[in-house]
């Protein structure tokens, strides 16, 4: 369905273009967001929000046209509630420590989580007595909607934040985000959402879900690495205090005060990364013209004969639900005997096949789990095809049928 978008891709172009299958972690990117990249840097490196000169008006305008774009993207209300960020980390980082918290506030994650939105919360648990407590998931890794519930019960008028991922870059499992947002909001607490690895491959409709934050990584979506976005309904962000002051984080300072901008410049202190802020406009002009329900259909579709070509393997078992359909683009394996760097390393070397091996920064499952050497995660994107999964399922069955 998506081969002639293959050719929008540098990296994918030659006689032996990789099977590139660690999306989870970074995407690639087409032309037109390498292009948009170049143009910066060869024809207007000016300084946006600031200068007046030609330079400076081209790039204010450009960053103003992608925020604009990603808020369409999203569904936003306003342009002014997308904040651009160096990553979903930021993201997170900025809502958690711009908060005012009280000691004993809970704040509710699953056992899935990425680092990203576990560490911030332990920070503050450290730091100022919030109490962080962990929802279980179902064995196969599936939401637990009761044991959420109890959760939240437990938790009572102590509840003040719900903070889980969208889809888990472990799994690729999702939560019912609309079930969760509803027992949630019915508690008087906010949810923020790590869209890092939705909002690359479905439809996120901040409206529709009705959350409050969403957190996402652009260079998960073709976009520039070291840019990300946070989306906060207005009040909530303009309730935020910024985590980067400085810059135009203000409207006026003096020598004893500082008067706070609007948002969203009062999150973006610091020269800004105007060439990654120009080539996400360029990112979103590349996924709006796609049909973003296609895209995650036909992800499923090459999970699926990832998913029949390795569940049958010794030695190997698949995290989460077998069903493909309930883990959209990725098949990450457990290797009971085979070490996974080592078997991503020869997939790389014979095949030409690139994985993700480790934790994922999911340390806390894996540990939890006792499996110390992590897994090795296969996830596909729009621009793959049958033909680069079909080559990681025969080189995977190779190299554990010979070193078995």
């Amino acid at each position: 369905m998506f081969n002639q978008n293959r050719n929008d891709f540098p990296t994918l172009q030659g006689e032996n273009p990789p099977a590139y299958l660690d999306n989870a972690c970074v995407t690639l990117k087409p032309q037109s967001v390498i292009d948009s990249i170049q143009r910066y840097y060869t024809e207007v490196p000016g300084c946006g929000g600031r200068s007046v000169h030609r330079y400076g008006t081209t790039v204010s305008k450009a960053v103003s046209d992608a925020r604009t774009k990603l808020a369409k993207f999203l569904n936003t209300p306003s342009a002014n509630e997308i904040v651009f960020t160096r990553n979903a980390t930021h993201s997170i980082n900025q809502i958690a420590h711009g908060m005012t918290w009280e000691k004993g506030d809970v704040v509710l994650t699953t056992d899935r989580e990425h680092n990203s939105n576990l560490v911030p919360w332990l920070q503050l648990e450290q730091e100022q007595g919030i109490d962080h407590r962990v929802v279980p998931s179902h064995p196969d890794n599936t939401f637990d909607l009761e044991a959420f519930e109890a959760a939240c019960a437990d938790a009572g008028d102590k509840l003040r934040m719900v903070a889980m991922s969208h889809v888990g870059n472990l799994d690729g499992v999702a939560i019912p985000i609309e079930k969760i947002t509803s027992i949630a909001h019915d508690h008087g607490a906010l949810v923020a959402i790590d869209g890092a690895q939705s909002t690359p491959h479905m439809n996120v409709d901040v409206q529709a879900l009705d959350i409050d934050f969403l957190s996402f990584s652009i260079h998960k979506m073709c976009g520039p690495s070291g840019m990300g976005g946070l989306w906060g309904r207005y009040e909530l962000l303009d309730g935020l205090r910024t985590i980067q002051s400085g810059g135009q984080t203000v409207q006026t300072s003096s020598y004893t005060d500082a008067t706070w901008a609007a948002p969203p410049a009062r999150f973006e202190g610091g020269l800004g990364n105007f060439s990654g802020m120009m080539a996400t406009g360029a990112a979103i002009d590349y996924l709006t013209k796609l049909d973003m329900n296609a895209v995650h259909e036909h992800e499923i579709r090459l999970n699926t004969i990832m998913t029949n070509g390795v569940k049958d393997l010794n030695g190997v078992s698949i995290i989460g639900p077998e069903d493909p359909a309930q883990r959209g683009g990725i098949c990450s394996l457990l290797m009971d005997e085979l070490p996974a760097h080592d078997v991503a390393l020869l997939l790389d070397e014979a095949a030409g096949v690139m994985v993700r091996s480790g934790q994922h920064c999911v340390h806390s499952w894996f540990a939890d789990r006792g499996h110390p050497q992590g897994s090795l995660r296969a996830s596909a994107y729009l621009y793959n095809n049958e033909e680069d999964v079909r080559r990681f399922v025969d080189t995977l069955n190779e190299i554990v049928q010979t070193l078995s």
